[in-house]
């Protein structure tokens, strides 16, 4: 692309070029994660390359974040159009898919045909589930844009992790709600990861189909139909897995079991992170604030920024919803992570560092004022009561 030419505010001419445009096809090695343990398990005869995508996600990632540092470049107000309009980014996402599946049933076929133990098997579909798990985000990117074609896209990346209902569920459900109490999927102060993993599995799963069956009780129509967004996003799903067993047997049925799992797991990982302890405060009027900056933990560094397309930059996300990966802006108002979404998640496996870590973040936040926290219910009284603060 051509250095875009815009006019400053002073009326000079000035030209801006995104010097991440090519970066951007890095986030295609998730998708090619089972090609790369292909290879080098059969040039090195070594079986732990199997579990290559685990390793690409939270040792190689976090390890060139840290040596690559941030971005923190903003594209101009006056190019994002523009910026936005070039299609080269969109087939950067495109490109996931044909990737994705036929990574999918390479695995199917080596879980099938090939002589391995039942450990490698379980490295294979790891990796294979880093694929959809980061897939689902390339699926969010899509799921967000107004062309029907991208979001039906977005519904055939989800398939693969039996994750349909995020679709409809996180842009008409967590967009609404989100840093609120009633969003199954801004995780609490104090809430451990693993206590929020079921919270937002099942409420996000409840949330989607109430919202399906509330459209269709104003159509004046039954929500059991094809039209349903729950129902045809999942039904994507059974012809997928369908598939793959009749072609290649039930013997593969416990890895397409844990490839999902590890797929929405990694999506969830992500949700914990996002929001964490940040609380939309209520007005006079009773309703929340607007969703602002202030409510979205940002990260900027540049390598886990472009794996994941700029979805980092979450607060700009949430205000501007529709606006494609490559215009989203860093946020100077927006709390930071200490480190990209990687290295954050493997943290927060370990409840106690993560409390270390973030607790203290949140409440400075809040400039100390534990009362404006978005606390885990159970935990509520207990932790007020540490910071002084009657229940």
């Amino acid at each position: 692309m051509a250095a875009l030419v815009y006019t400053e505010p002073d009326g000079r001419l000035a030209t801006w070029r995104d010097r991440k445009r090519y970066l951007w096809l890095l986030a295609l090695i998730p998708s090619s994660a089972t090609f790369i343990a292909v290879g080098l398990v059969t040039a090195t005869g070594w079986n732990v390359f199997w579990w290559t995508g685990p390793l690409i996600a939270f040792a190689l990632i976090p390890v060139i974040d840290i040596l690559a540092g941030e971005d923190g470049k903003n594209p101009p107000d006056e190019v994002i159009d523009e910026l936005e309009n070039d299609r080269f980014y969109r087939w950067c996402t495109y490109a996931y898919l044909p990737l994705q599946y036929t990574a999918f049933f390479l695995s199917c076929y080596i879980w099938a045909r090939w002589d391995l133990s039942v450990l490698s098997n379980i490295g294979l579909a790891v990796t294979i589930g880093v694929t959809a798990g980061i897939g689902i985000n390339t699926a969010h990117e899509l799921g967000h844009k107004k062309e029907s074609v991208e979001r039906w896209l977005s519904k055939i990346v989800l398939a693969q992790s039996a994750y349909g209902h995020f679709y409809l569920e996180h842009n008409r459900g967590h967009h609404v709600r989100v840093s609120t109490p009633e969003d199954p999927a801004t995780s609490r102060f104090g809430e451990t990861l693993y206590g929020f993993w079921p919270r937002s599995v099942g409420g996000g799963l409840k949330s989607a189909w109430h919202l399906e069956k509330t459209r269709f009780e104003r159509l004046g129509t039954t929500h059991w139909s094809i039209k349903n967004d729950v129902l045809n996003a999942w039904l994507m799903s059974v012809v997928l897995f369908g598939v793959a067993l009749a072609v290649f047997g039930i013997g593969i049925a416990p890895y397409l079991v844990i490839q999902a799992f590890i797929g929405f797991s990694l999506l969830e990982a992500i949700n914990y992170l996002e929001h964490y302890g940040l609380l939309r405060q209520k007005t006079a009027s009773g309703r929340y604030e607007r969703c602002t900056p202030a409510h979205s933990w940002n990260s900027d560094r540049i390598c886990t920024t472009v794996f994941l397309y700029h979805l980092q930059r979450h607060s700009d996300h949430h205000a501007n919803p529709t606006r494609r990966y490559q215009a989203l802006r860093s946020m100077e108002e927006a709390p930071q992570l200490p480190s990209g979404y990687a290295s954050m998640i493997m943290l927060a496996t370990v409840p106690p560092l993560w409390r270390k870590v973030m607790d203290h973040r949140v409440l400075e936040h809040y400039r100390g004022d534990i009362t404006q926290v978005n606390i885990a219910p159970k935990k509520r009284a207990k932790i007020l009561a540490s910071y002084g603060v009657n229940a």
